[in-house]
């Protein structure tokens, strides 16, 4: 499915009847009866009456059809309640006292990460926490573009942000909407393909020669200080989250590429406060 399918399902009106949430989210998938019906051990015949609406199926086996189908937790509950249960996923705001121990997780890991920049983003790349290394490389970005909620995507594509100090600012943003598409196809969520849809439309350069077979990821240079600082990301999510907020979190943290961005890190680390 691509972009443009998608935002064109997720504009349509939504199915009322469970068979049809499940249905859409197996050819979302692309997954026929057959496929889904092995993985969650039930009969095709039985998966055909339960998506045309001539079987009901249990609270178990909603959830054992999700489950095969990855859909998110967010989606579940919306399955569950097509099917006349109750939701089985809380959502509860990360200041909940029962995250408690997932926000001291999230802080130990973004703190520890320093003197490299490392931040959590919610499911629609809005900032929700950052270390103290994140801060500097926004400086000269202005403040009306930091107003709440930052949006983290809308910064690196944004001409008054990041864009025009990103050094290769077309490999760079075109791997941030690669992602972004592959989140788009996962989840169907309208708010993401928006953002893709307006991120798409951005001015950006045309790619230049291919990576160097000396590079092992697309790398992120940013200007700073009449320098370039370059840097590898990585992703880390909650492993077996059963709540829908700490499902939709995402840390990324970065690493320095080369030793002159190390150095300069550390550099700037101590003049942040850091030991």
């Amino acid at each position: 499915m691509n972009a443009h399918a998608s935002t064109a399902q997720a504009e349509r009106s939504q199915p009322v009847h469970i068979g049809d949430h499940l249905r859409e989210w197996r050819q979302r998938r692309r997954m026929s009866q057959l496929d889904l019906a092995g993985e969650a051990e039930i009969s095709a015949r039985h998966l055909s009456f339960v998506e045309t609406g001539r079987a009901a199926p249990s609270r178990d086996m909603v959830l054992r059809l999700a489950e095969r189908l990855d859909v998110p937790l967010r989606e579940r509950n919306v399955l569950l309640v097509a099917a006349g249960f109750a939701p089985a996923f809380p959502q509860r705001p990360l200041e909940d006292p029962a995250l408690k121990s997932a926000r001291q997780a999230i802080d130990l890991v973004l703190k520890a990460h320093e003197p490299n920049p490392a931040l959590a983003v919610d499911r629609h790349w809005n900032l929700v926490s950052a270390n103290r290394m994140v801060a500097p490389l926004l400086d000269g970005v202005p403040q009306h573009l930091l107003g709440q909620p930052v949006n983290v995507l809308r910064l690196a594509f944004h001409p008054e942000a990041l864009a025009p100090r990103t050094v290769n600012l077309a490999e760079w943003c075109g791997h941030l909407l690669e992602r972004l598409h592959r989140q788009c196809e996962a989840t169907a969520d309208p708010e993401l393909i928006k953002l893709y849809n307006d991120l798409k439309s951005s001015p950006l350069p045309a790619r230049s020669a291919p990576l160097s077979s000396d590079n092992v990821a697309i790398p992120f240079k940013l200007r700073h200080g009449g320098e370039i600082l370059s840097f590898f990301s990585t992703t880390m999510v909650f492993g077996t989250p059963v709540d829908i907020t700490l499902s939709e979190l995402a840390l990324e943290t970065f690493f320095p590429a080369d030793e002159r961005t190390a150095e300069r890190l550390k550099q700037m680390h101590r003049a942040a406060g850091g030991a």
